[in-house]
């Protein structure tokens, strides 16, 4: 490795590449990385961080409607200051920006600020923000440039705005028209309108929530649509145009919708533009994401990626895991400790709509066509919280169990906390849990949570 002037050179400082290059860092290999924005990637700057701290101001304005039924007398109507929000967010994600730059310096890793591209197997061309124009040789190279916002091509499309941008209104929208089904679009239609937007999701397909548990997703879209959201499926858009200073969508039933501004979340594609894949000869799927093995190892010896850039599982904590893989891959695992590999199943996750969901393993539809005959247990209930809240929102749990083995094979939760209580059943399901050993499991009462060790069995298939 002494012939190049890295052993490693990381091209991306988002999650994964931080990872990658800071544990490598501390093994003594000779990291260099380029990143041509700010550090910590879609999910500190524009993603998970800035979206769930924008959930909690969405969660304050239930908390004030749902404490006059505790006995607390709010004097006035309680009102967003959208200025400060944005204020306080971007100080708080400028904070985190500068740790990831310190977890860089005291792993040693030379931290380059530019555009970084291929120009053969073992050789990065930097453009840096001061113009100047560097090349480095690399016995490896990494590719974690993560994904970017795709809006379909329409007239008017130059009129929305993309998940990149919400975060940042010069104006508070008190109209916002979300565009999309998956998690991003549900989740943003439920924060606008808990901190006081008139929100209306445009969904082109049969349901929102695609590939989630068909019950999670009608049960969820029931409980948007309670707390306020207009959701419209089998809805398209034809074109935008702007009037008046609004925006006005024109959709295929021939109907319109006005609204000041319109937020396209259709989707998410790999970021590899001007990353020189084609020069150097690195294979790319057919929707556009890198093709890796195992390994990580793209189709050029030398050149690996991950993360969203790759598109297995577009989750943080997916990247993270798929780093020090990679890392033990290449330079073996820490002392005592066995080498890392990925392993993509019971991957928990959530979303962060209002209320949130929480899933881990497979939905009823998968587990059917995976295990053939399976258990359901479901139960549906109003939170204690809302006996004296007056809100008439519920919450969903559900298990799905393999018959023949009574493993539990997949945990679903519409509700409060569900992100947090579905994290702890993520690890039983990661154990091979069995339905016997939940029920033999003593619940914390009163909470939601119990209702996972109690539930009865409602269908069998």
């Amino acid at each position: 490795m002494a012939d190049f002037d890295f052993d490693l050179f990381v091209i991306g400082g988002g999650s994964g590449g931080v990872r990658a290059a800071r544990f490598a860092g501390q093994r003594g290999v000779r990291v260099g990385m380029a990143e041509s924005g700010r550090m910590g990637g879609t999910c500190v700057n524009v993603g998970c961080i800035p979206k769930k701290l924008y959930s909690y101001a969405a969660e304050y304005a239930e908390g004030f409607a749902d404490a006059r039924g505790y006995g607390w007398n709010i004097p006035g109507e309680p009102a967003l200051d959208w200025d400060t929000l944005k204020r306080n967010r971007a100080q708080s994600i400028a904070n985190l920006n500068a740790i990831y730059e310190n977890l860089m310096t005291g792993a040693k890793v030379d931290r380059m600020q530019g555009h970084a591209s291929l120009v053969d197997a073992h050789t990065v061309q930097v453009r840096h923000d001061d113009g100047r124009v560097t090349q480095h040789s690399a016995a490896a190279i990494l590719i974690a440039t993560g994904g970017t916002p795709w809006v379909p091509e329409l007239p008017g499309r130059e009129l929305a705005v993309t998940s990149d941008d919400i975060f940042d209104l010069p104006r508070f929208p008190r109209r916002l028209a979300v565009v999309g089904g998956g998690y991003i679009a549900c989740e943003f239609a439920s924060i606008f309108h808990g901190m006081g937007s008139t929100v209306t999701l445009l969904y082109r397909g049969e349901q929102v929530l695609r590939g989630f548990d068909g019950e999670v997703r009608n049960f969820a879209a029931e409980e948007m649509r309670k707390a306020g959201v207009d959701i419209r499926v089998r809805a398209g858009v034809e074109r935008i145009e702007a009037v008046d200073g609004a925006r006005r969508m024109h959709l295929r039933d021939g109907t319109t919708l006005d609204a000041d501004v319109v937020l396209y979340a259709t989707g998410r594609r790999a970021n590899t533009e001007g990353l020189g894949l084609d020069a150097a000869g690195v294979r790319q799927s057919e929707g556009g994401t890198i093709a890796v093995d195992a390994h990580f190892a793209t189709s050029v010896p030398g050149i690996y990626a991950l993360g969203d850039v790759v598109g297995r599982m577009e989750l943080t904590p997916v990247a993270l895991a798929e780093a020090m893989a990679l890392v033990d891959h290449l330079y073996g695992p820490l002392p005592g400790k066995p080498a890392r590999a990925m392993d993509y199943a019971n991957i928990p996750t959530a979303v962060f709509t209002h209320p949130p969901i929480g899933t881990v393993g497979l939905s009823e539809e998968a587990a059917r066509e995976k295990h053939g005959a399976v258990r359901i247990y479901r139960s549906d209930f109003r939170p204690l919280r809302h006996s004296l809240s007056g809100r008439s929102e519920r919450t969903m749990v559900k298990l799905i169990v393999e018959d023949a083995t009574d493993r539990v094979v997949g945990a679903h939760m519409v509700g409060a906390e569900a992100g947090e209580i579905i994290q702890g059943f993520a690890v039983a399901l990661k154990c091979g849990a069995t339905k016997a050993q939940f029920d033999a499991t003593i619940g914390i009462h009163p909470t939601s949570a119990e209702e996972f060790v109690t539930l009865r069995e409602v269908a069998r298939t």
